[in-house]
């Protein structure tokens, strides 16, 4: 699979990120503004499909957790980069995220955490899922991501998925 292909679907909407990191920069020390500008940048590089920029910014031993109904195909935990890279694919051909919107996010040490609103579409029903809230814990050591920790409404993307 093409890598650049991995993320078409799926995060191709955090394009449309709302960041504001100048607002942020004033309250942070610099270990907490590393790591903020390190999952910025991740996230951006997800959003814009730059999947050299993605890896580059990945940890080896990075750990992605996605929990939820298991029978979702994308459900993890995902360990290290090959894993996550197959799930990322797995993602975007199971779901077209079509709203994303960040909007509370801050930064202490080495953990990055962002919460805001999103929409999508589950490509095996075809049917929206309706706005839903998400959080994300992220982790970043050395100036790559560790841990991308995520949190979503399981039970309205699951049934979305199943066509419920």
């Amino acid at each position: 699979m093409d890598r650049r292909q991995v993320l078409t679907a799926g995060a191709a909407s955090a394009a449309g990120l709302a960041l504001s990191p100048a607002a942020i920069a004033s309250t942070m020390d610099d270990e907490s503004q590393a790591t903020f500008d390190t999952v910025m940048e991740f996230m951006g590089a997800m959003g814009g499909g730059d999947m050299e920029k993605m890896i580059s910014l990945m940890a080896d031993d990075m750990v992605w957790m996605n929990e939820g109904d298991k029978s979702l195909p994308w459900i993890g935990p995902w360990e290290g980069k090959e894993a996550i890279l197959g799930f990322l694919g797995v993602f975007s051909q199971n779901f077209q995220t079509t709203k994303w919107e960040n909007t509370d996010q801050f930064a202490f040490g080495d953990t990055v955490a962002i919460f805001g609103n999103m929409n999508g579409i589950t490509t095996k029903s075809g049917k929206e899922i309706g706005d839903f809230t998400f959080a994300l814990r992220a982790k970043v050591r050395d100036g790559k991501v560790v841990l991308w920790n995520w949190f979503e409404d399981s039970y309205a993307v699951s049934q979305a998925y199943h066509g419920a």
